[in-house]
């Protein structure tokens, strides 16, 4: 019993061939694509509204040489939005609860602005391995311990979003299936165990987007210390 509590994180087969292209593919078939007129109808306006609103939210801690990530930035946040909130769905499989699939995400981006700062300004981003005014013998130990802390960014944030999702979606299912073995038992209790299901359930639609946003605010964080 405990161990089919984990198969909801299996990605999921049809004939040997994974479905993890589906998945990932299913997001962008359902936002409607832009069109070539003036004048745009309700849906269309309403999501123009949200990128333009959630792009500038993303863009306040960037100068304006960061800018140019607009278009990258927020297409990932609505892409990893859209992941975890479909994955809360019944019969459904969550992409990002897979470690590979969010470091796969993170590496990379995280790589870009490495190598951007290196190119751009290498003096100063090598001084992010030492803090100003460190003590003599201290500096060997910093540079070490900041340059481990520098290439733990990727994994922090590919865990942090894993750990999250999965300990959601293990909680949900854990009262979901205390609630449905109570109800013949004891109704009251289950009754209580569902009406905690629905909090947790509306809990998990705000982590859901909470932890994309957090995932694109921390690379613009470091995007900004590059550029």
């Amino acid at each position: 019993m405990t161990l089919s509590f984990f198969d909801q994180f299996m990605s999921p087969t049809l004939m040997g061939i994974p479905l993890m292209a589906l998945a990932l593919s299913l997001p962008w078939v359902l936002y409607p694509a832009p069109s070539a007129r003036w004048l745009n109808n309700r849906l269309l306006a309403l999501q123009s509204w949200f990128i333009n609103r959630f792009t500038q939210q993303l863009l306040l801690p960037l100068n304006t040489a960061g800018h140019k990530w607009a278009a990258l930035l927020g297409s990932l946040m609505i892409f990893l939005i859209t992941l975890n909130m479909l994955g809360l769905l019944p019969y459904t499989f969550t992409p990002t609860t897979q470690l590979s699939l969010n470091l796969g995400l993170a590496v990379p981006l995280w790589l870009a602005t490495v190598i951007i700062g290196m190119r751009n300004q290498p003096t100063h981003a090598l001084g992010h391995l030492l803090p100003e005014g460190t003590p003599g013998p201290l500096i060997p130990v910093l540079i070490v311990i900041e340059t481990i802390s520098l290439f733990i960014r990727p994994l922090a944030l590919g865990v942090r979003l894993t750990a999250n999702l999965t300990a959601g979606h293990l909680l949900i299912q854990l009262i979901a299936t205390a609630a449905f073995v109570l109800l013949p038992l004891m109704p009251a209790v289950a009754l209580v165990t569902s009406a905690v299901l629905v909090l947790l359930t509306l809990l998990e639609i705000a982590v859901a987007m909470i932890q994309a946003y957090v995932f694109v605010l921390l690379l613009t964080l470091y995007l900004q210390e590059n550029v």
